[in-house]
């Protein structure tokens, strides 16, 4: 960093027009014009050695300045962007991120009066130096001591924000009667003690766990999904039968949204960091981004569909007859920078896929009607899944207390108690957020299903409707995610067999999820051609175990798989027309094809399907995991 300090008689800046790397959110924290009398202007130019450790460059900044003040004389100190002083100036994030942190510390440590010019923008001053030996200095400060923690991300204000919540707990039931929660508990957890879990995890603040989640192994040995040495941590290999598992559940969630009314886009997965709108928007979501540089600008990778769909919403021409309007994106590619103790196998990543429903609503009584319904829907895809959940509900106090029914509807409608969180302040864009929180095995929350009401928005990105007035109006946004992460999905299935088996049962997937189906096993090579005729009548995924084991050996294999249903053919099942059919609860049973196929065709109703992508023959199948 190179800073040029004068001590002046007086001093005055006004903006004059904006550079390309103008900040909206700087005139927010700055102001376009400013004066001061007898005062300390410290010009800061930001350098690309400084990203290496922008605290240990403010620091050193601020002592130089602090000294110099103190050797002038005065209590006034006027922070001005200047990049004129180097030629090889930091990214315009850092060099933002360094005044800041330039001024937070001198607001810290003395009583000065601080005024800060904004950075990436044009500005006339008037300076007046005072001319004595002390008036004029000039330094060069470089990072020192360790670096900082950048591979973490960028911390957003909402971050910040999140960490200082105060927040008022409690249980409201199905009934609507409603038991506030903290030392002396109002409300027994008896019969829901997974919702107990879910409010001692939110009430300890701890993501990071002591051990591996239990799906972890299990997501490796059935060769579903593994941890990708060559990339960063939180990024995966999806093996064939984990990507067909995926595709599904994917499919699954876009047909219940598309149904819904949701109009499917695709937008970008990186954006211009200094977007004046965009990087407004970084600031209140709580999530770290990645960032990357290409032909010397800066680009953060998406974390959510947000972005691309606001642009869109912003150029779309809607009016009071197109409300509510959905748009609809299943993000295979989003990015959040999770710190490194949080990531978990599927529960935590930094690359997911993430399908987002983003709904306009023309005003509040629409949004709060196109709240229940989207709640209906996450309850519809939580059931599909087979999963259970247990409702958090967050709440800003004025919201809650003037919408009472409404919370009271939500909550009748997921039919069982919800853990309420009421703010006294709004911290983020929304005054309302519905999630469904998986418990897992080591009795950690994970959020799959949400919803929003977004007050913000719509306005920050200038979304308007025209209504029957023929007047713009800001509409309200809903933000839902009915399935949540669909990695995170697949980690809930994992975890929820990983409890049953510590329980005794059988492990089993869905059905429709389930990556082979139905598994053929001879008593011997002589019924081969009976086992290729049996593969065409079956329009399922259906595979052959060929390999020259025992009976035994290939039956007790395809129970590690958890195949639905193994279809055994010798002499007897050929001559009577039928096969001997064995399923995960233990049953045994012959069936002609027919009754067997009719069985199957009710798990598969509603549901999607996709063929098996992997060779029909066992012994044709590579392995993937060893």
């Amino acid at each position: 960093m190179r800073i040029l300090l004068i001590h002046a008689d007086k001093f005055s800046f006004r903006v004059t027009g904006e550079t390309p790397v103008a900040l909206a959110s700087e005139l927010e924290k700055t102001s376009s014009q400013g004066e001061a009398g007898e005062t300390l202007v410290v010009f800061v130019a930001a350098e690309k050695a400084d990203e290496a450790n922008v605290g240990s460059v403010a620091e050193q900044g601020v002592e130089q300045i602090l000294s110099q003040a103190s050797q002038v004389g005065t209590d006034h100190v006027v922070i001005y962007p200047y990049a004129h002083l180097s030629s090889s100036l930091s990214s315009p994030r850092v060099a933002v991120k360094l005044l800041d942190e330039i001024c937070r510390r001198l607001q810290g440590r003395n009583q000065l009066k601080i005024m800060r010019a904004p950075f990436g923008y044009y500005k006339a001053f008037d300076i007046s130096c005072k001319g004595h030996p002390l008036s004029e200095l000039a330094k060069t400060v470089t990072p020192s001591g360790r670096a900082q923690a950048t591979a973490e991300g960028e911390e957003s204000q909402a971050l910040e924000a999140e960490k200082a919540l105060e927040s008022q707990w409690m249980i409201m039931t199905p009934e609507g009667e409603s038991a506030y929660c903290g030392p002396s508990e109002d409300f027994s957890f008896a019969r829901r003690p997974n919702l107990q879990r879910l409010f001692r995890y939110e009430e300890s603040g701890s993501r990071v766990s002591d051990r591996p989640p239990p799906h972890i192994e299990l997501m490796r040995r059935m060769e579903l999904v593994d941890y990708e040495p060559g990339s960063d941590q939180g990024n995966f290999r999806w093996y064939p039968k984990g990507q067909l598992m995926k595709r599904l559940a994917e499919a699954y969630v876009s047909g219940l949204v598309t149904r819904h009314g949701g109009m499917q886009v695709e937008t970008p997965i990186m954006y211009d960091y200094q977007h004046p709108k965009l990087n407004l928007y970084l600031q209140r979501f709580p999530a770290r981004q990645y960032v990357l540089l290409s032909d010397e600008k800066e680009y953060f990778l998406r974390f959510a569909a947000c972005f691309g769909q606001y642009l869109i919403q912003h150029d779309m021409q809607i009016s009071h007859h197109h409300m509510p309007c959905k748009l609809y994106e299943l993000t295979h590619y989003s990015f959040r920078r999770e710190q490194s103790g949080e990531l978990a196998g599927l529960k935590r990543l930094r690359t997911f896929t993430m399908p987002d429903l983003h709904t306009l609503a023309k005003d509040m009584e629409q949004a709060k009607e196109e709240f229940v319904r989207e709640a209906d829907l996450a309850i519809e895809c939580m059931e599909g899944f087979g999963l259970d959940f247990e409702v958090a509900i967050r709440l800003v106090r004025d919201f809650a207390e003037q919408n009472k029914p409404f919370v009271e509807e939500i909550v009748s409608r997921c039919a069982r108690p919800a853990l309420i969180e009421i703010w006294d302040k709004r911290f983020f864009y929304f005054v309302a957020k519905l999630e469904f929180n998986f418990i897992d095995a080591l009795d950690k929350a994970a959020c799959l299903s949400t919803v929003q009401i977004d007050v913000e928005n719509t306005e920050r990105f200038d979304i308007t409707y025209v209504d029957h007035n023929g007047e713009k109006q800001h509409p309200l946004l809903l933000h839902a995610s009915i399935s949540g992460s669909v990695d995170r999905v697949l980690y809930a299935i994992l975890e929820t067999q990983a409890m049953g088996i510590k329980n005794g049962q059988k492990a089993a997937f869905p059905f429709w999820l389930a990556p082979v189906q139905l598994r053929i096993v001879p008593v011997s090579e002589k019924f081969d051609n009976a086992c290729k005729q049996t593969l065409g009548k079956v329009p399922y995924r259906i595979d052959y175990d060929d390999r020259d084991v025992s009976v035994g050996r290939k039956i007790r294999d395809a129970e590690k798989e958890w195949i639905p249903y193994v279809l055994v053919l010798g002499a007897k099942e050929v001559a009577e027309g039928c096969v001997n059919v064995r399923t995960r609860d233990g049953a045994r049973r012959k069936m002609t094809l027919a009754e067997l196929l009719a069985e199957i065709e009710s798990q598969m109703e509603g549901k999607p399907f996709l063929d098996l992508p992997l060779p029909q023959r066992l012994s044709r199948r590579p392995i993937f995991v060893g």
